[in-house]
């Protein structure tokens, strides 16, 4: 029977371990695809080392001047269309677009001044891998890209009469290259008494102030609706983990919203129209990925505005869209001027940089763009403590080194505690395994027994699981400031770890590179690096000074654990595999040194005094003298 439930714990360890690399797998496989990109991208533009000087575009981009194939977008609440022949033929007799460079110290890019559109976008302090000569992150894209990604501002005639600037239209442009110092202007009149103009201002970082104004001359007043959108014309590749958000967000009226693109492609067709259409008083809404971010929010936070999720699929292809717009179309009198305000934030969710927006800027709930869970008020506190060693110490992996210490500290006295008894669990193994075998028969009168000497030995069984259960919330909290903020992107530690929020590359498969060959490529199992293995080294030796659990099939089950969790913490982030081996260390040092403490304090007890000794008939009577009988 015991060989039985020894083989079904082993079952249930494998098939945990199956399930993981089910659950794990498309990020994975995401991750792969991603490289290859990179590195076809690489291959194709080879780009020079260095940051690219700035008026120059990014490799992959086209220099101002050049075609860029463009097709009409649908205003808010219109379906999206796609270029056709007939578009694309016009587009080949048109003379060559106009481009509005931009930069400042942390972005590159240009403007098509054929519709307003900012669709060239390079990060300057970011790049896809940690090697040195690696593209720079690209965050917006033409239509001519493999992943067209943009923004845009426009109007839409409600009054179905008015000429309003298209996604065709060839603005002027008064001023050089938009800079933090520099304004541009940008204007076209649609020649009968309405001229539109849209100033627009970019700070030292990520974010781009739109104002767009109509003024009309005419006789009559006419009805227009501003708008702004960013849209992508690609379903983007995800990181696929389901603790991690990546789709439409945003905070509006306070309250935050969060679809994914799956979630909001059925949720759109379901109704025929926007998969989420909502009015709010100032807020924010955006395309989310693992560590960029574009959101739309209205410059002043105080002013009304209609904010929409849209998706599209044509010819087979999805698309999606989010836009601000004012809740109902302005009237705009002779001689008077209407329009909207709006801010674009293009760039990398940097925690400090989205918190200084919101309280500069008052947008509410801007930090939420980054996905800290269900743990939020651990986690952002977390990564301010990491941030703020790391300001010290000018390394993250050591900056967890030292946190994890300071939280062995500060849980101390609780941790105690459940140590002392679990140590004292562990003197009373013997006296237990005598219960069970002298009631083995009795599994009630067992238990009974078993409280008792718990009781009289001062033991709770269940404190020694209090460790365990203060681990859980700071462990994923933890996860989660290594997984999803962009300053442990491409931290490096020491030695072969270069990178805290990737895997650990090294694997004893391959005996740690020796060997010419990537065991990933024949299973995903054969992945086990170095800090991975410690790390199960470090947990066995744990579980050793633990007390024996009186079950012997949970005893066995415990045996695995180390087992399991060295495969199942293989691939996650190496700034986490080496918290949880430098934790392990840390408790087993506590551990050894409160038992050698708790042998010193039993040592010290006065000798308790004898047992008496048992009767051998135990629970019978004792058997009387027979009687004497007569002499005869």
């Amino acid at each position: 029977m015991d060989q039985k439930r020894l083989l079904a714990a082993i079952a249930l360890s494998v098939g945990i371990l199956l399930l993981f690399d089910l659950w794990n797998r498309p990020a994975r496989e995401a991750e792969q695809r991603r490289q290859a990109e990179i590195s076809a991208q690489q291959a194709a533009t080879a780009p020079a080392p260095g940051v690219p000087a700035p008026g120059v575009p990014a490799p992959g981009v086209p220099a101002p001047g050049v075609p860029v194939p463009a097709a009409p977008l649908a205003t808010p609440g219109a379906p999206l269309a796609t270029p056709g022949a007939a578009v694309a033929a016009a587009e080949a007799a048109r003379a060559p677009e106009t481009r509005l460079p931009i930069v400042n110290p942390r972005l590159q890019g240009s403007l098509s001044l054929r519709g307003a559109r900012l669709d060239d976008l390079v990060l300057r302090g970011y790049r896809e891998t940690v090697a040195p000569d690696s593209p720079l992150v690209r965050l917006l894209a033409p239509r001519s890209d493999a992943n067209p990604y943009f923004a845009q501002w426009g109007w839409t005639a409600a009054d179905g009469r008015t000429p309003v600037p298209g996604p065709e239209t060839d603005w002027t442009a008064e001023g050089g290259t938009l800079s933090p110092t520099q304004p541009v202007t940008l204007r076209w009149d649609n020649g009968q008494g309405q001229e539109f103009r849209i100033l627009l201002e970019l700070d030292e970082d990520y974010m781009l102030t739109a104002r767009q104004s109509v003024r009309n001359t005419a006789a009559d007043a006419v009805q227009l609706l501003p708008w702004a959108r960013v849209r992508r014309e690609r379903t983007p590749q995800t990181a696929g983990f389901f603790i991690l958000h990546e789709g439409f967000t945003g905070v509006l009226d306070g309250r935050l919203i969060e679809w994914k693109y799956s979630d909001a492609k059925t949720e759109a067709e379901k109704r025929r129209g926007p998969a989420m259409e909502q009015e709010s008083t100032g807020g924010w809404i955006g395309f989310t990925d693992k560590y960029w971010l574009a959101a739309l929010t209205p410059a002043d936070q105080a002013t009304q505005v209609r904010a929409a999720y849209r998706h599209s699929a044509e010819g087979g292809q999805d698309r999606w869209q989010l836009d601000l717009a004012t809740p109902a179309a302005q009237s705009v009198a002779p001689g008077a001027e209407a329009g909207l305000a709006t801010r674009l934030f293009a760039g990398a969710k940097e925690v400090h940089l989205l918190d200084s927006y919101e309280s500069r800027l008052n947008i509410e709930g801007f930090d939420k763009a980054i996905d800290f869970g269900w743990f939020y008020w651990i986690t952002k506190p977390f990564f301010y403590a990491l941030d703020w060693l790391f300001g010290i110490f000018g390394n993250f992996g050591v900056a967890i080194l030292i946190f994890t210490f300071a939280l062995k500290l500060a849980f101390f006295p609780l941790a105690n505690k459940a140590y002392i008894s679990m140590a004292r669990m562990k003197t009373l193994a013997p006296k237990m395994t005598e219960v069970r075998e002298r009631y083995k028969d009795d599994p009630a009168k067992a238990q009974a027994e078993m409280m008792a000497l718990y009781k009289a030995e001062k033991v709770n069984p269940a404190s020694g699981c209090l460790p365990i259960l203060l681990q859980i919330p700071i462990f994923f909290s933890l996860y989660k400031v290594l997984f999803v903020t962009i300053e442990m992107r491409h931290a490096p530690f020491f030695g072969w770890i270069q990178d805290l929020s990737a895997p650990d590359p090294t694997n004893l498969f391959n005996l740690f590179g020796i060997l010419p060959y990537d065991p990933m490529q024949l299973s995903s199992f054969l992945h086990m690096p170095a800090w991975a293995i410690a790390m199960g080294i470090t947990m066995f030796l744990q579980f050793k000074l633990n007390p024996t659990p009186p079950d012997p099939i949970q005893a066995k089950v415990f045996a695995w654990m180390p087992l399991i969790f060295t495969f199942m913490l293989a691939s996650f982030p190496a700034g986490l595999v080496i918290y949880w081996t430098w934790n392990n260390l840390l408790s087993i040092a506590q551990q050894y040194w409160i038992m050698q403490m708790d042998k010193k304090r039993q040592a010290s007890r006065p000798a308790a005094a004898p047992t008496p000794p048992k009767p051998l008939l135990a629970g019978k009577a004792e058997a009387k003298p027979a009687p004497k009988g007569r002499k005869g």
